[in-house]
Parts: C-alpha cells; sequence; structure tokens
C-alpha cells in the first residue's frame, strides 16, 4: 500500500494538469460547434471541403451540425490525448526508478517484484480512470450547455467506455515495453512511437477503404463511431477480444519484469 500512495503522490500533479487540459479541450471544442451549428460561413465552408479532407479530420461520415456527430468528430481528439497520457504513464510509472537511479531504494523494500508492479499499475489505473471521469463529466455537462437537440449522453458514456477500454490497452503496452527494454529512457519514446503510428493507420484507412485490413493495428479503430452515434452501441466481441489483449500485455509485464535485470 506505501508503494501504491507513493505512485500516486508521484503523479498527483501531472494528474492535474491533464484533467484541467482535458476539460479545456472540450470546453474549446465545445465553442467550435456552434460555429458549425449555425448554419453559417463556417458551415458552409465545411461542408464544401472535399471527402479526403473530411476524411483526414476524421469527419466524413458525420454531420458536425448536429452535437452527436460534432461530438464523435471531437471524440477522436479527446481520446488520443487520453492515450498519450495512457502510455506515457504506464512506461514511465514502471521505469521511473531506474531511468532516476533510484531502483536501489525500491528494491530494498521487503515486497517481491510482483507486488511492486501490482502497485504501481494500481496507481496508474486509478489516474487512468480519474481521467476518463474528468472527460466524462466535462463532456456530460459541456454538451447539456451547448446542445440544443436531442440528449446524447448514452451516447457519450459508450464513448467514454470504449476510451477506458483503449486507454487501459496504451497503459499495459506502455508498462509492458517498460518492462521488456533495458533503456528506461527509450521505453517511453517508442511506446509513444507505436501510439502515434496507430493514429496514422487510423487517418490512412479513413482515405483509403481497401487498407481496412490494417485497422487491426490500430486501437483507435476498435469501436467504430459511426456504430455509436447510430446508436448500436459496442460490439461485446471486440470489447471482450480487447480486454484480453490488456490482459496479455499486463501478464508480459510481470514475466518480463520478474527476468530482467535492474539498472541501479
Amino acid at each position: 500500500m506505501n508503494i501504491f500512495l507513493m505512485e500516486m503522490k508521484a503523479t498527483l500533479k501531472a494528474l492535474l494538469i491533464w484533467s484541467i487540459c482535458m476539460f479545456l479541450g472540450i470546453l474549446s471544442g465545445m465553442t467550435k460547434y456552434t460555429t458549425y451549428s449555425s448554419g453559417g460561413a463556417a458551415s458552409e465552408a465545411l461542408n464544401k471541403l472535399p471527402h479526403s479532407m473530411k476524411a483526414l479530420f476524421g469527419m466524413s461520415s458525420f454531420d458536425v451540425t448536429s452535437m452527436g456527430g460534432f461530438y464523435a468528430f471531437l471524440f477522436l481528439y479527446i481520446e488520443l490525448a487520453a492515450a498519450v497520457h495512457a502510455v506515457l504513464l504506464g512506461s514511465g510509472i514502471i521505469a521511473k526508478e531506474e531511468r532516476d537511479k533510484t531502483t536501489e531504494f525500491l528494491m530494498v523494500k521487503p515486497v517481491s517484484r510482483n507486488t511492486v508492479i501490482t502497485a504501481k499499475l494500481f496507481a496508474a489505473l486509478v489516474n487512468v480512470i480519474i481521467i476518463n471521469l474528468v472527460t466524462l463529466v466535462s463532456s456530460i455537462l459541456l454538451v447539456s450547455a451547448y446542445n440544443k437537440g436531442k440528449d446524447i449522453t448514452g451516447e457519450i458514456v459508450l464513448f467514454l467506455l470504449s476510451m477506458l477500454i483503449i486507454q487501459l490497452v496504451f497503459l499495459t503496452l506502455g508498462a509492458m515495453l517498460s518492462a521488456v527494454m533495458k533503456n528506461p529512457k527509450a521505453s517511453g519514446s517508442i511506446a509513444a512511437a507505436i501510439l502515434f503510428g496507430s493514429f496514422v493507420i487510423n487517418e490512412i484507412t479513413n482515405l483509403a477503404d481497401h487498407l481496412d485490413a490494417l485497422n487491426i493495428l490500430s486501437p483507435f479503430k476498435y469501436f467504430p463511431y459511426q456504430d455509436i452515434v447510430n446508436g448500436d452501441g459496442l460490439n461485446i466481441i471486440e470489447v471482450v477480444l480487447t480486454l484480453l489483449l490488456v490482459a496479455a500485455f499486463s501478464v508480459s509485464t510481470y514475466f518480463f519484469y520478474q527476468k530482467r535485470d535492474l539498472n541501479i
């Protein structure tokens, strides 16, 4: 428990900053919605954009003049920010003792490596859940304030549930890479590169439907936004398969951290 509290204290400042940024990001998006929904010049210019440009910005299949469509468009960037937080948190919380040369301080405690990893992952999980809840509450409150059409609270809840699962994917991916790699400073960079690579794949497949097979490499494609907007919800098979991926990354983190020689 002491390790858990220590990690929570160490991540508190970053957690507060990320929470504020998530709120401000959603607020900024909602202020732009009034421009798109008013039917003025901005809305007309948006409608005249070529299909490829709309696809690049993630709005090709959504009516961004409606709140449901606009939130789906905005959500891609909300999810990207949350994923960046998760992957950096996962890699950092495992590697920081080696990075800061304080491994010896941690290892002299009368606890096993598995106990250390469990406490760290639990602290990271709490951070991820808090970011998700802040985003959920901010989205519901701000959307309600700007929405003039039908209530989309149910859709927002599903969006954020899907985001939580994607956060867990990148959290455990970052943790696994830190457990596998001998260079603690490189793990965060590689984890972030993988994340942005998956985001690029998401953008490429938006532009080229014949490359949809690549979607398996991008968690951003695991839960189609269109399904949520259309009221189809989350595919339970996709949810289970994604959670199995999270479990595989988590088990690998324990396995490799147990085997490796830590830098002191």
